[in-house]
């Protein structure tokens, strides 16, 4: 099959005993798919078995897991040289998958790994944050970034996205407000945040449309965020009924920067940045990703 894109897999190690997806290499290759197969142990693997990819000048770099190993992988991909840069395929095996489901990718799979190794390639951007992180999707801050980053491994393997609201029904007694400044393109809003949503792709936590409109190749960022006025029935509100919220505010740039008089943390796609000030930046068509072509994301 010389028309079929050689590549490499980066699997998270918690998705390398998937029997599934083991049948569904073995039957490309038998198939005469060239893919070469590479599991993460520690933070750091992403970015070396990249730059084995380039080294063996494979087209494809395939994130086998969850956002946080989209990200790592992305992240890694976007710091290759443009000229030997290999394209981004997906395959959804985490919690959430939320940027997965967002771009349409298959639950299924094999079906997945077969869009993920020659499906139709197109730009899509990439957020820096303070130019030392990035995300692809989403970067949440707030009550709900400190349950998705404190909800037990346990619960999650269990319940999958659903341990994101029965962690934090158990931990309301923590439900405190950010104050911030938010800075953008024709943007400003200051005050208490519940919530903080950064969006490149449209959910976050395990299914929430954070922000709905986004697209992830028009070189803007979406802002949500969930004022923090009367915080209970705030946050029932936004979560059941997000379009008649009155404690929500909206905005759109290709830039943003928040500032802060304590130490906020913000989940880059899985991936935890903690501080007082924070500028995300959009790379408009830093990468190439093979995608599903309605893919709902696009413009």
């Amino acid at each position: 099959m010389d028309s079929i894109p050689t590549s490499l897999i980066v699997l998270n190690g918690k998705g390398a005993g998937n029997d599934l997806l083991r049948s569904a290499v073995n039957l490309l290759r038998e198939e005469g798919v060239i893919l070469h197969v590479r599991v993460t142990w520690e933070k750091g693997d992403a970015t070396r078995f990249v730059n084995e990819a380039v080294t063996l000048g494979v087209e494809t770099v395939i994130a086998g897991g969850g956002d946080g190993t989209i990200n790592e992988v992305a992240t890694a991909l976007s710091h290759v040289d443009e000229s030997v840069r290999p394209t981004l395929g997906i395959v959804p095996l985490g919690t959430a998958n939320d940027f997965a489901t967002s771009t349409g990718i298959p639950d299924q799979l094999d079906n997945a790994l077969k869009l993920a190794i020659a499906g139709h390639a197109v730009p899509i951007d990439l957020v820096e944050v303070n130019s030392e992180a990035a995300f692809i999707n989403m970067a949440t801050g707030g009550f709900g970034t400190r349950i998705t980053t404190e909800t037990p491994e346990k619960l999650k393997a269990a319940l999958g996205g659903a341990s994101y609201l029965l962690h934090g029904l158990l931990r309301m007694d923590t439900l405190q407000p950010d104050r911030c400044e938010i800075r953008g393109e024709n943007f400003h809003w200051q005050g208490d945040a519940l919530v903080i949503g950064f969006g490149n792709g449209r959910q976050a936590g395990g299914g929430q449309q954070l922000c709905p409109d986004a697209l992830i190749n028009d070189g803007q960022l979406r802002v949500r965020i969930f004022t923090g006025d009367e915080l209970l029935p705030a946050l029932f509100t936004t979560l059941t009924r997000p379009d008649d919220s009155p404690n929500i505010v909206d905005g759109i740039s290709s830039w943003f920067e928040i500032t802060s008089p304590h130490e906020m943390t913000f989940n880059l796609d899985g991936e935890p940045l903690s501080g007082e000030h924070f500028r995300l930046e959009v790379k408009p068509g830093a990468l190439m990703c093979r995608l599903p072509p309605d893919c709902p994301l696009l413009r």
